[in-house]
């Protein structure tokens, strides 16, 4: 199902049970599995693999040749509540997910917008399978990330930067270009370029 004013490139494979909101673009040579779902507005670059059972939200930026695993999802609002009358209530999230150049978005992936501003993952980024990618987190070109791990709201990685396998970072962090996080750490803190960390909380991994 393709909704008015979408637009589709050519040589463009669409798979049964897909539906395309209004007002998408599709460029070139795009690959869409079966019983996927693109919301309103978004874009998908040329040479771009979306596999069966990916469900891209509203107004998403994907750029060309990315590849997204099945069952990802691209664009739900993040964790952002505020407690009010003795209940939490969900924020509303206005900004775009935005996905550059040559990004592999493994299986299972959960990648939030932004609140306002947006959330990236930076060209040439490759992310394994069953990843959390919160509100507003800016994720650098060409990092490296193992499955299970998950970083919060508005931290930014800096370019080549490595996490392997359940990582967590927690929000509002600076991560240097080319450091390197090892298996099942926690960072609690900033970290300068090129830093080795490992542990709970993380700290120099010679240390």
């Amino acid at each position: 199902i393709i909704g008015s004013n979408s637009k589709i490139g050519k040589n463009v494979y669409i798979g049964p049970y897909t539906v395309i909101d209004d007002d998408v673009e599709i460029e070139d040579s795009v690959y869409i599995g079966t019983s996927c779902h693109i919301g309103c507005n978004s874009h998908i670059g040329e040479k771009t693999k979306i596999q069966s059972n990916v469900s891209i939200y509203d107004n998403i930026l994907i750029g060309n040749s990315v590849i997204i695993e099945s069952g990802s999802v691209i664009g739900t609002d993040g964790f952002g509540l505020t407690f009010h009358n003795g209940e939490n209530h969900i924020i509303p999230h206005t900004g775009q997910v935005i996905i550059e150049d040559n990004v592999w978005i493994g299986a299972n992936c959960a990648i939030d917008r932004g609140t306002i501003n947006n959330t990236i993952i930076g060209k040439g980024t490759k992310m394994d399978n069953l990843i959390q990618i919160a509100h507003n987190v800016q994720i650098g070109q060409h990092c490296i990330i193992a499955g299970q791990s998950a970083i919060a709201g508005s931290t930014i990685l800096g370019k080549y930067v490595t996490i392997a396998g359940q990582v967590g970072i927690i929000g509002h962090l600076n991560i240097g270009d080319k450091c390197t996080i090892a298996s099942k750490s926690q960072v609690t803190k900033s970290l300068k370029n090129n830093s080795f960390v490992s542990g709970i909380p993380a700290r120099d991994h010679k240390k």
